[in-house]
């Protein structure tokens, strides 16, 4: 497999997005459900421990954040409608928190994939600046993500709880 983010995968072409909003658990819910998304990945990204665990992360130590990468068919879902979900299921104006999860894990984060990523966040954080929210998500070129422990991924489904982040429009 190719260690470039944008490949091409069983003839159709594949665009990968990261993103960092709270516990990920609801966010990889919430994208599951987009048409177009091809898989999710609940992981950490963004620290400077090497293969960090769920245990260690949850220490606030290793600089990671909770995190969910994002496989999807630009043909039929564009990076900017996934981006604006990411601002309407999380709360882009808590710092290193959503709700009761408290810590620099649960940062609001984007780590971008290309240019094109970055400047679409931008213009977004930008547009929701315009209609008076004080967002401080942050914009990071994306380093290696470290796929979280199997038991993280699909948690909703695997558990049958109900994790979904609450959808607040802004947009």
């Amino acid at each position: 497999m190719s260690n470039n983010p944008n490949i091409m995968e069983k003839n159709k072409s594949v665009e990968t997005a990261i993103f960092s909003g709270g516990c990920f658990w609801g966010v990889e819910s919430s994208f599951r459900k987009v048409r177009g998304v091809t898989s999710t990945e609940s992981g950490y990204i963004g620290g400077h421990t090497e293969d960090p665990t769920y245990e260690e992360v949850c220490t606030d130590a290793t600089g990671h954040a909770e995190a969910v990468r994002v496989k999807f068919n630009p043909d039929e879902v564009s990076y900017e409608e996934l981006a604006r979900l990411f601002f309407e299921i999380h709360d882009p104006t808590q710092v290193d928190r959503q709700g009761a999860d408290i810590g620099s894990q649960y940062r609001s984060e984007i780590f971008y994939t290309s240019p094109r990523q970055r400047e679409t966040a931008e213009m977004l954080i930008e547009a929701l600046r315009r209609r008076g929210y004080m967002v401080v998500t942050r914009l990071t070129r994306a380093p290696k993500f470290h796929r979280a422990e199997e038991y993280h991924q699909n948690y909703s489904e695997k558990t049958g709880r109900n994790v979904c982040a609450p959808h607040v429009k802004r947009f």
